[in-house]
């Protein structure tokens, strides 16, 4: 599958390294990350020979070829609201699943509407460790589950 895994590029920085464990273990699976070019430190200089607009472009089309969205949400973002709030909108419609993850120790900083996402075409996951983390990614993307077409 072609997963966009969203995460805090400008905002918060603090689910980096579970979106990292994300990026690995969906690899591991056999699935393709539109976005793990986001994940390393220097993320604002290496995007930064892309204008704005090229960015949402780019990511707009990432988001309507995707058969998921991930998003690590531990972190203040409008893009990651926005890239959940694009996906779900279109779901019932594209087939398309969004999955939301977020620190349970974050939850007082972390948008309600992230503590109380529900969707029919998804799942939330508030983890306490990094291997809550790997095993809903297990659970929702490992060799048991049906590929989206």
């Amino acid at each position: 599958m072609r997963i966009y895994l969203a995460c805090t590029v400008r905002g918060s920085r603090a689910g980096v390294v579970a979106a990292r464990v994300i990026a690995e273990r969906l690899r591991a699976l056999g699935h393709e990350t539109l976005t793990s070019h986001l994940l390393v430190d220097d993320v604002e200089r290496a995007e930064g020979a892309v204008t704005e607009g090229e960015v949402y472009e780019r990511d707009r089309r990432w988001l309507d070829e995707c058969h998921a969205l991930v998003a690590e949400a531990s972190g203040s973002s409008y893009g990651v609201g926005f890239e959940v709030g694009y996906v779900t909108g279109r779901a019932a419609a594209t087939g398309q699943r969004v999955f939301v993850l977020y620190d349970a120790a974050r939850r007082d900083q972390v948008s309600r509407l992230v503590s109380g996402f529900s969707t029919a075409h998804g799942a939330t996951c508030a983890y306490e460790s990094l291997d809550q983390v790997e095993a809903f990614i297990d659970r929702h993307f490992g060799p048991a589950v049906e590929s989206v077409p």
